[in-house]
């Protein structure tokens, strides 16, 4: 029986090339940021040489940037975290490497562990801490670049401006 709402391809789909996608140079998308986060992720031979632990401030390292982007590596010892804030005009991507951090809003915390990846639009005011008792690593991708990050106090107003990532 065929009626309207029934659909059947035959033959390989992947052989119709004007349904086919180009691969992009750089990601342009939300959903293309969070696949280079996970693709950076997967790949420890590109960040885990790097990381650095500091115990009186939080390390950073800005792993890469390209047109838009940029994708910055963060340690987190225990106990240390990134205060209120938010990131001016820029949208992002948080993957946990290691560990486990917790994030913090006006209205929920949320741990996240290894693997755990948030994604947040411009101006998403939170705070990431490491409450656990071992350090933990971060992959941050901003877009656009960073340029701003404004504190919050408790109440999420802005106050004044920090550009450390987080």
């Amino acid at each position: 029986m065929n009626s309207d709402s029934d659909l059947q391809i035959a033959g390989d789909l992947l052989e119709v090339q004007h349904l086919l996608q180009p691969p992009r140079e750089h990601p342009e998308t939300v959903a293309d940021f969070v696949g280079l986060a996970r693709s950076i992720a997967a790949d420890r031979g590109q960040w885990a040489h790097l990381v650095r632990y500091d115990a009186a401030s939080r390390w950073y390292h800005r792993l890469r940037t390209g047109p838009g982007y940029e994708v910055w590596l963060l340690s987190w010892v225990p106990g240390q975290g990134s205060g209120l804030h938010d990131h001016g005009s820029s949208s992002g991507v948080l993957t946990v490497l290691e560990g486990e951090l917790t994030e913090r809003t006006r209205t929920a915390d949320r741990t996240l562990a290894a693997g755990a990846q948030r994604a947040f639009a411009p101006g998403y005011a939170h705070e990431v801490v490491n409450d656990s008792l071992e350090p933990a690593v971060s992959l941050h991708v901003y877009f656009p670049g960073l340029t701003r990050m404004p504190m919050h106090t408790a109440q999420c107003s802005p106050a004044a401006e920090d550009v450390v990532p987080a």
